[in-house]
């Protein structure tokens, strides 16, 4: 936060310009250069660009609209249905990109597979329903007769299916990924105390675990942290186990992810951008 306004930081890949990360970010170049005065001459590799993001999922129902945003895929209001209908050539990733929400805010709202699939011509609710304008209409529903209560069947306990961990350590690590799932914010204004990096990724060498877990830059050991891939906006919670060596090889990585943290993000390259969010 600064002066009221939420940012993003963007460290410099190889290549990248003002006008790269205009477009990617959905933000203007004037915008850019307000924010870092120093970028005025020029990018540099590894450079931390802050870019301005909207405080709240509300601020994208009360924007104006951009013109031509169902092809540029800009900003746009959300409609006053709360409901969006699929076009061709749509995912996921870039309909909620496009009403500033996030992929698992849409996944969650619409009860989606986790790989956020979607079809032409399917409704997408984009906001929770109001639960006060849904009292009135259950007070005015008519009673019905209730359906006689089946008695339970007598010496026949219910079964119940369960997965054991590999170990005692795996189980305790699922744990607190669910714990930390569970805490992971919904909407926009509960990202305010949030630590949110966007960068490069890659993998760890010469690593067998199967377990969820990273190097960072600047997260402490122990950090729970929450790693989304730009491309398909799939996600992975991992847990930080030791800060990510200064060294010629990692002068363009935010991040070194275990085989089956990458996996689950679903990619094969070798580097590939992400955002990582966590709270401090």
């Amino acid at each position: 936060m600064r002066g009221g306004q939420r940012f993003v930081r963007h460290r410099v890949g190889a290549g990248e310009t003002l006008s790269a990360l205009s477009r990617y970010y959905h933000v203007s170049v004037a915008q850019l250069t307000a924010a870092n005065p120093q970028v005025a001459n020029g990018l540099g590799i590894g450079q931390v660009v802050l870019v301005p993001r909207p405080l709240a999922a509300g601020a994208a129902s009360s924007a104006v609209p951009v013109a031509g945003a169902a092809k540029t895929g800009g900003m746009a209001a959300v409609p006053a249905s709360g409901r969006y209908t699929v076009a061709r050539g749509e995912t996921l990733f870039g309909i909620a990109r496009r009403f500033q929400l996030t992929p698992d805010d849409l996944i969650k709202l619409n009860n989606l597979p986790a790989n956020g699939r979607v079809r032409v011509g399917q409704q997408l609710l984009l906001e929770a329903p109001a639960v006060a304008a849904a009292a009135p209409a259950l007070a005015a529903t008519p009673l019905k007769t209730p359906a006689p209560a089946v008695a339970p069947v007598p010496d026949k306990p219910a079964q119940v299916a369960t997965v054991t961990p590999a170990s005692a350590v795996e189980k305790e690590i699922a744990k607190e990924v669910d714990r930390a799932a569970e805490r992971a914010p919904t909407r926009a204004i509960e990202l305010v105390g949030r630590v949110t990096d966007s960068g490069m990724a890659a993998g760890i060498d010469n690593n067998g675990t199967d377990k969820y877990l990273a190097l960072h830059k600047t997260a402490p050991v122990g950090t729970i942290m929450q790693v989304k891939n730009s491309m398909n906006g799939q996600s992975v919670y991992v847990r930080v186990i030791g800060k990510l060596p200064d060294t010629g090889e990692n002068n363009n990585i935010l991040v070194r992810l275990s085989p089956r943290a990458v996996q689950k993000l679903g990619t094969t390259d070798q580097r590939f951008r992400v955002e990582t969010s966590y709270v401090p």
